[in-house]
Formats: C-alpha cells, sequence, structure tokens
C-alpha cells in the first residue's frame, strides 16, 4: 500500500523525541474537544470504493469503513471489530468462522448483517480491478452467510494469514444498497460502519470526517470530528502546521522537514515529533515486456550499481535506512539477500555482467516515478539513481514523473520500463512482502510468474500457524527474487508523526498496519 513513513509493523518501541520541554509526547490523560483536529498528510485517497483500492487508500477507510478483524492500539495481530468473534474450526486451516455484533448499522442506519459482509467481498472478486484488493483473496473458495450474524469463509488450501487479510482496509463492509454488484461506486459518496462518517469530500484537497453515531466496534473514540487535508508536498504540510492551520502531519514528511523539526526553532514554536521505525519499503520494478527491461542482465547490473546508502543520505539525511531484501528488518523472514549476492556497488562488475550477456552499447532505459505519492524526496532519488547508473558509462537513462492516478494507469497498461514503487504491508508478516508481488494477477499490475513461490514456498509457509517456524520458505522465496531481480528493493522508511504541543494521542494512533487511526487523537486540556 503507499506514501512515506510508517511504523513498524509488530509496533516494536516508539521512539519519542521531545522538542516541548516539560511536556509529555502527545500523550494526555484528558481531552476536551474545540472542533475538529486537522491532520495533513500528501496521501490522497486514489478511489473511495474499497472494490478498487489495493493502495494508500485504505489511510481513509479505516476510519470511516469497518472491517470483520482490526487492530486495537498495541496489537501485533487482528482482532474482532464488527466481529464479536472469529476463528478457525478445522485443523487444517481452511474453514473460517465469524459472528457479528448484535444489532449492526451502516451510519445511515441501514442493517449491517452476514449477507452485507458477503456481499461486500463476492464483490471484490467479481469487480476484479486490475492490480485491485482481488489479489489478496487467492485462498478464498466461497462464503457462506448462515444467518444474520453467522458467516463462514471456506478456503481452497490452508491459509493462516487469512485473518490478516480480513483485517485489511480492502475488505471493508459496505452496504449492498448502496454499492453495484458487479462496477464500482463513482458518485463520491461514501455509507460505511467504521469510527466515522464521511461528511464531505473534495478529491485531493479534503475529507471531512465525523462520528458515526452507530458505530459500534472497539474504537474509542477521543474526538468528535476529525478533517483530512491534502497536501502536494512536504513543505506545504509543515508550513500549514507552523502556521496552526493543521494540527497533525502524517505521511510524506520530507527528510528536510524532519531534521528542522528535530532543532531549536520547532521547541520554540511548539512543535513535537515522534520518531518511530517502520516497515515501508522502496523498490524499483521492471517490465519483462520492455526490449531491455527484460534482460536479466540489464536488471542485474542495475542491482550491483545502484548505491543504496548513497540515497539513504545524500536524498534521505538518514530518515531511510538501505535495504537488501523485500522483507524489511523486524519481521521474521528478512534477510539481506542482494548484498550477500551483489556486495558493495561496482561498475567493474557490472560491466562483466553485462557483457557476459553479449551487451556491449550503453543500455537506455528511462526511470518513471510519481510525482505526488510518496513524498518530495522521490524525485531527487530518481535523479540520484539516474547520476549513479549514467555514471558507470553502461547505461543511457533518463527520468519522468507523473501525478499518481496517471501513473498508476500507465504502470498497470505495461507502459514504464522501470519504475518506482512503495509499500505499505496490509499484514504484518514475511508473506505479505513476497505475495502481493508475484503471480499472474499482483499488486503491480505486471505478472511474475514464479512457480516456485507460489505453488509451493507460500503454500507451505500458509499451512504454519507459527509464523515463525516458516523462516526457510521466506528466505527461499527471498532468493528467487534476487535470482530474478524483477524487484529490486532500495531502502525502509522510518515513521515520523509532527503534531502541535496541544495534540495528545499520535503515539497510539498508529495500527500494525502503519494507518493512522483517527479516534486515537485529541487535545490536552492541561500540561
Amino acid at each position: 500500500m503507499f506514501n512515506r513513513n510508517r511504523c513498524l509493523r509488530e509496533l516494536a518501541a516508539v521512539t519519542s523525541i521531545s522538542l516541548v520541554t516539560g511536556c509529555g509526547i502527545l500523550s494526555s490523560d484528558s481531552s476536551a474537544d474545540q472542533g475538529p483536529i486537522v491532520v495533513g498528510t500528501t496521501s490522497a485517497p486514489s478511489t473511495l470504493d474499497p472494490a478498487a483500492s489495493w493502495d494508500g487508500s485504505w489511510e481513509l477507510f479505516r476510519n470511516i469503513y469497518q472491517t470483520l478483524l482490526s487492530y486495537p492500539s498495541g496489537a501485533t495481530a487482528p482482532e474482532p471489530d464488527a466481529a464479536e468473534s472469529c476463528k478457525f474450526t478445522d485443523d487444517a486451516n481452511r474453514v473460517y468462522r465469524c459472528v457479528l455484533r448484535k444489532d449492526m448499522k451502516f451510519s445511515d442506519g441501514d442493517k449491517l448483517d452476514a449477507r452485507a459482509v458477503k456481499y461486500s467481498i463476492d464483490r471484490i472478486r467479481k469487480i476484479n480491478v486490475r492490480g485491485g484488493p482481488a489479489g489478496l483473496l487467492g485462498s478464498l473458495e466461497r462464503i457462506q452467510a448462515l444467518s444474520d450474524r453467522e458467516i463462514v469463509f471456506h478456503l481452497n488450501k490452508p491459509d493462516a494469514t487469512f485473518p490478516f487479510v480480513l483485517a485489511t482496509p480492502a475488505m471493508s463492509i459496505v452496504d449492498p444498497d448502496d454499492y453495484p454488484a458487479d462496477s464500482l461506486r463513482k458518485d463520491g459518496k461514501v455509507f460505511g460502519s467504521g469510527p466515522y462518517s464521511l461528511r464531505s469530500y473534495d478529491e485531493g484537497k479534503e475529507a471531512e470526517l465525523v462520528k458515526n453515531d452507530h458505530y459500534d466496534g472497539f474504537a474509542e473514540r477521543k474526538n468528535d470530528a476529525v478533517t483530512i487535508r491534502y497536501f502536494q508536498d512536504s513543505a506545504q504540510m509543515v508550513a500549514a502546521l507552523r502556521a496552526k492551520k493543521i494540527d497533525v502531519t502524517f505521511r510524506g514528511l520530507a527528510s528536510e522537514d524532519v531534521v528542522a523539526l528535530q532543532g531549536q526553532r520547532a521547541k520554540d514554536e511548539g512543535l513535537q515529533l515522534v520518531e518511530g521505525s517502520g516497515t515501508e519499503i522502496s523498490y524499483l520494478v521492471f517490465n519483462p515486456k520492455d526490449p531491455w527491461a527484460k534482460k536479466p542482465a540489464v536488471r542485474k547490473a542495475i542491482a550491483q550499481i545502484v548505491d543504496r546508502p548513497a540515497i539513504a543520505h545524500k536524498v534521505y539525511k538518514g530518515t531511510v535506512d538501505p535495504l537488501y531484501s523485500m522483507v524489511p528488518r523486524g519481521l521474521v523472514g528478512h534477510t539481506t539477500a542482494f548484498f550477500d549476492d551483489f556486495g558493495d556497488p561496482s561498475t567493474s562488475k557490472a560491466r562483466k555482467i553485462l557483457a557476459d550477456a553479449g551487451i556491449t552499447q550503453r543500455v537506455p532505459l528511462t526511470l518513471w516515478y510519481t510525482t505526488d505519492r510518496y513524498g518530495s524526496e522521490t524525485a531527487p532519488e530518481f535523479r540520484e539513481l539516474k547520476n549513479q547508473l549514467n555514471a558507470s558509462g553502461l547505461f543511457d537513462v533518463t527520468v519522468k514523473g507523473r501525478p499518481w492516478k496517471t501513473y498508476e494507469a500507465g504502470y498497470r497498461k505495461g507502459e514504464y520500463p522501470v519504475f518506482g514503487r512503495g509499500w505499505f504491508p496490509d499484514f504484518p508478516d514475511a508473506e505479505n512482502f513476497i505475495a502481493p508481488f508475484v503471480g499472474e494477477q499482483n499488486a503491480l499490475g505486471t505478472p511474475y510468474e514464479s512457480p516456485e513461490i507460489t505453488g509451493v514456498l507460500l503454500p507451505e509457509s500458509r499451512r504454519e500457524s507459527d509464523r515463525g517456524a516458516v523462516v526457510k520458505q521466506f528466505e527461499q522465496a527471498q532468493q528467487i527474487l534476487v535470482d530474478d531481480a524483477r524487484l529490486l528493493p532500495l531502502w525502509q522508511g522510518k515513521q515520523y508523526v509532527a503534531a502541535s504541543e496541544e495534540i495528545a494521542g499520535g503515539e497510539r494512533a498508529l495500527d500494525p498496519s502503519t494507518i493512522m487511526t483517527m479516534w486515537e487523537l485529541h487535545r490536552k486540556t492541561s500540561w
């Protein structure tokens, strides 16, 4: 899923950096609601329909829709939300049963029952948006609504990660009366059952959330309303924070702004910053249909040249860490496979890789990036990649950028030889950094057939509820990714939330899928 800086999936200890002498970081025992809390972000939704979204739109969905399972503050595994209870009813992890809470309703008062849950998930598969969330449901065979409150999921193979899938905002429950069964809803309206209702939405600019009086779930709302404002870049967002036009910044803080927010000026302005480890990753995708990018030698030569530490320090000022596998540090199954195979950047080794494949000319390639999705450093990052590759004398690289909506459409059509993506995990498991990128239908819109991964290693891992027992399978899968070099990990992000000193709850507002749960935010009433 896709903008900068998220917290560690397993919610490892969050390091708080206090910029306000004598006051706690984003925590308080009391609150006084003095109007909506205004949150700034650079991650605007691409859609309001869950059936179309496998991206950063989930940020909004978590707050206005509801799922059977979700992540209460501090949880590292999904727990019931719209459901009263959920569990596997067999030893093979193939039958999963949930019982809904009693008397559930959507925000407009319509009944929310097991039929609505079945309808919501069936329509994801029926609409089957290319690169959409249907790719998460590969193990689902059929759904039964046995009564108003009881629903049973029958899987076509063992899948211990299925509860994690149900906890993703892609599985948001929608009202069958308001959402077409075979097409996306396009009227810009939302009727969910989440903690908030969407009172108004100005695409790319603002979303106004107000408390949903019909909500019944685990969330304890500490405010009555939240307004989310969408910014094009970090500079505009931080300027708004300093001008007190917004209360909190989440997602998209540029490295220079993070550094500035750690300084004396921010302290004097009464601003505070929370820093935490993150599992957001950035990577390159190679199009197998492009005449140059389809060549393994070209991809491996690029892997041999790219200098990750230079990107991390020159572009991101140490606010990200170099990454050498698709599974980030902090998750079971992480390796350093790309470093193990390629070592430090080397032009001579890259030249040999190309020469052994009979490639002696400078390789022409265009690297594409999105201008408004992953933060202000994306353009400088791609200029740095261009400079590194061209300086080798082996490549003739140009870079181009597009806004997210047209960019996303372009990579799904296969228009780009090489393109950049970010990934915000759907759930806290190494599988979610491998499975979404392989197979005929995946999150990239670019088929990546890998029978060993999809047919052997992932199925083996899904039979095991103890995720620590499947390290071997994930290590083997990552080695295959290195050997193919179809995906090239670049860096792993850290998580930063900046706020005025009047706001509390920020350190609790990040769930294990690193999505901000707006209901945790509130205003302090005393110091």
